[in-house]
């Protein structure tokens, strides 16, 4: 029960921040070296706290990946976008898998990077519907009644500061949203 009082706890003081640093006139980007395993275990233990029992997220990391340069507090709203997306698609029971891996001369926004992070986040769930997949990062357009629309555009925008792509596949049974961050 402690574990998930400090849980709780953590997130509630992130979100502050995260509002705080999103309402603040410049609102800029806090960058800082990260471990992207740091940001994807945070968001996981949270994730489990918080859903069923029946919801499975298998870790596939790679450990070797070197620190980025980034916004700790954005990066985990990210993850956590997406991996809440995939839970609720699947209403609580699945697996979600969490992926990191090293890209090598990939091209985002524009511009080659020898390096770059990829974490893949995949799910088992029904996957997104076809009258979606072309709008899905627009604000307001949610598969779901209660959504609000909003999680997928925050996560673009967020990843577009950090010089990075965010793109998806999906197909019944299988979703993958795929984030490349630049190495620097």
């Amino acid at each position: 029960m402690h574990e998930y009082t400090q849980v709780i706890i953590q997130e509630a003081d992130r979100l502050r921040a995260l509002m705080e640093n999103l309402l603040t006139p410049q609102g800029h980007v806090q960058h800082s070296a990260l471990n992207i395993h740091e940001v994807l275990e945070r968001v996981r233990s949270v994730m489990l706290a918080e859903m069923p029992k029946g919801l499975i997220i298998q870790r596939d990391y790679d450990t070797s990946l070197p620190d980025l340069i980034g916004d700790k507090e954005r990066l985990i709203q990210v993850m956590f976008n997406l991996v809440r997306n995939a839970a609720q698609a699947m209403q609580g029971l699945g697996k979600i898998t969490l992926r990191t891996r090293i890209a090598r001369q990939v091209t985002l926004i524009k511009q080659r990077h020898r390096l770059a992070v990829m974490v893949q986040i995949a799910d088992n769930g029904p996957g997104i519907p076809a009258e979606l997949k072309d709008k899905i990062f627009y604000p307001l357009v949610s598969g779901r009644a209660d959504g609000h629309g909003l999680g997928l555009t925050l996560a673009q925008d967020f990843i577009s500061q950090h010089h990075g792509t965010i793109e998806f596949e999906s197909e019944p049974g299988y979703t993958c949203f795929t984030v490349m961050l630049p190495l620097p």
